[in-house]
C-alpha cells in the first residue's frame, strides 16, 4: 500500500457538515430536538461530555456525600480527569475478558458504602450490558451514570442508551458524529436530580465569551476542513508527525490537559447542531448498513474479532473496533496502515493506570484484561468516504498480519 494518499479518511464517521447549517433560524433548539430523538422529557445542553460528567458528579456528591467513583479501567482519560477535578476518588474496575463490559465479580469487590457512582461505558458506539451494573450499584446505594459519550443514537431494549441509570451523558465533540465542535447532552430520570444538575450547571458553567468565541471559530474551521481533500492538513499532518516521534498518545489525541473548560454552550452553536440533527438518524442508518456489510468480510479473517452488541441492543457505528489475536499482529497491522490516510487508528492507547499524567489520581491498580484489550485492538473508520476498494486492501493487510 502506498505511503501517502491524495485524500484522508477520518478515523470516525462524522456527519458531513453543510454550510447552510451555519445559518440557522431562531426556532432551531438543540435541547428540544435532542430530547425528541432520545425520547425523554428534557435534555440539559453543556459545553462538553466531560463538563456533563463534572456537573453530574458534583450534584450527586452534594446529594449523597459519598466520594468514590468506580469506572472501567479502559476508558477515556478525561473520565479520570473529571473525577479528580471534582475532588473525588477514582476506583478502577477491570473489564471482562475480550469485552467492553466490566467484570461483574471485580465490580462487586469494588462497590461498598463509600461508592458515589458507577460508570458503565457504551464504548465505541457499542452498547454495554448495564443490567449487572445496575444490580450491583443498587445493592450498595450508589448512583449509575451511563457514559454514552460515543453512543449518541444507540438503543437498548427499544430505547436510547443512557436512560437505564440515574443519569447519562453524550458527547458532541469532533469525531462523535454530530458535533458542536465541543458539546454535551446530559439526561436524568428523576426530577430532583435534574434540578440539581441545572443548579450546578448555573454555578459552574456560566457564559464565557472567550471560550465561546474560540469554539465558534473552531466549528467554522471544522466545516471548512472536514472533507477528504483538506483533512490531510487538519488531521493527517499532525497524525504523521506524532507517529514519526513514536508518540501514539498524541497521535490519537489522548494527551489531555488536566484543566476542564466549563462554560455554557452558546446559542449559535446550539442552533447549528439543531439544524444538523435532522440528518442524524438517516446518517446513522447508512453507517449501520455499511458496518453490517463490512463485518461479514472481517468475520472471514482468522484470529480477528469485531466488537459487537448484546441481544436486542443496536449501537451506532462511528468505526469498527477490532480485536486481533495478539499484540504482535495488531502492531504489524498498524505499522503498515496507521498514518496512510485510510482511516485506521486506535481508540485509547492505554488502560488508565498506564498514562503517566494520570498516575497521581489513578495510581497503579491490577487490571490485566483492560491492558490486554488496549494491546490487541485497533479501529477501522466507518466513514462513507472509505470506499470498498480501500476497505478490501485493509482486509488484505489484516489477513497477512
Amino acid at each position: 500500500m502506498a505511503n501517502r494518499r491524495p485524500s484522508e479518511i477520518p478515523p470516525t464517521a462524522g456527519l458531513p457538515p453543510r454550510w447552510r447549517d451555519l445559518f440557522p433560524s431562531a426556532g432551531d433548539d438543540l435541547a428540544t430536538h435532542a430530547a425528541r430523538l432520545l425520547g425523554v422529557e428534557s435534555v440539559q445542553v453543556e459545553c462538553s461530555g466531560t463538563a456533563c460528567l463534572v456537573i453530574a458528579l458534583t450534584a450527586l456528591h452534594r446529594l449523597s456525600g459519598r466520594r468514590v467513583v468506580v469506572v472501567p479501567a479502559y476508558t477515556c482519560p478525561l473520565v479520570a480527569i473529571a473525577v479528580a477535578h471534582c475532588g473525588l476518588e477514582i476506583r478502577l474496575c477491570d473489564l471482562a475478558s475480550d469485552s467492553i463490559d466490566v467484570d461483574s465479580d471485580r465490580l462487586k469487590e469494588a462497590c461498598d458504602s463509600d461508592v458515589l457512582a458507577v460508570l458503565p461505558t457504551h464504548l465505541a458506539g457499542r452498547v454495554a450490558d448495564v443490567d449487572p451494573v445496575l444490580s450491583i450499584a443498587r445493592a450498595v446505594g450508589a448512583y449509575v451514570i451511563e457514559d454514552a459519550a460515543q453512543a449518541f443514537g444507540a438503543r437498548r431494549g427499544g430505547r436510547s442508551v443512557g436512560l437505564d441509570g440515574d443519569a447519562g451523558f453524550f458527547s458532541l465533540a469532533v469525531g462523535k458524529g454530530l458535533t458542536t465542535y465541543e458539546g454535551g447532552l446530559l439526561v436524568a430520570r428523576d426530577a430532583t436530580v435534574r434540578e440539581a444538575f441545572a443548579t450546578v450547571s448555573r454555578e459552574l458553567a456560566p457564559p464565557r465569551i472567550g471560550w465561546e468565541l474560540r469554539r465558534s471559530l473552531e466549528l467554522i474551521g471544522y466545516h471548512l476542513f472536514y472533507r477528504p481533500s483538506l483533512l490531510p492538513l487538519a488531521y493527517g499532518v499532525p497524525l504523521r508527525r506524532a507517529l514519526r516521534r513514536d508518540d501514539p498518545v498524541d497521535a490519537v489525541g489522548d494527551d489531555f490537559s488536566n484543566e476542564i473548560p466549563l462554560h455554557s454552550l452558546g446559542a449559535w452553536r446550539r442552533s447549528v447542531a439543531a439544524r444538523a440533527i435532522a440528518r442524524w438518524p438517516a446518517f446513522q442508518e447508512e453507517c449501520a448498513l455499511q458496518a453490517a456489510r463490512r463485518r461479514i468480510r472481517l468475520a472471514k479473517i482468522e484470529g480477528l474479532h469485531v466488537i459487537d452488541d448484546h441481544g436486542d441492543a443496536r449501537g451506532v457505528w462511528p468505526f469498527l473496533l477490532v480485536m486481533m489475536r495478539d499484540r504482535q499482529a495488531r502492531d504489524a497491522t498498524l505499522a503498515t496502515l496507521w498514518g496512510r490516510g485510510v482511516g485506521i487508528s486506535r481508540l485509547f492507547i492505554h488502560a488508565l493506570p498506564e498514562y503517566a499524567y494520570l498516575r497521581s489520581s489513578v495510581g497503579e491498580q491490577p487490571v490485566p484484561n483492560a491492558r490486554a484489550f488496549a494491546g490487541r485492538t485497533l479501529t477501522i473508520s466507518n466513514s462513507p468516504w472509505l470506499d470498498d476498494a480501500t476497505f478490501e486492501r485493509i482486509c488484505e493487510v489484516l489477513e497477512t498480519s
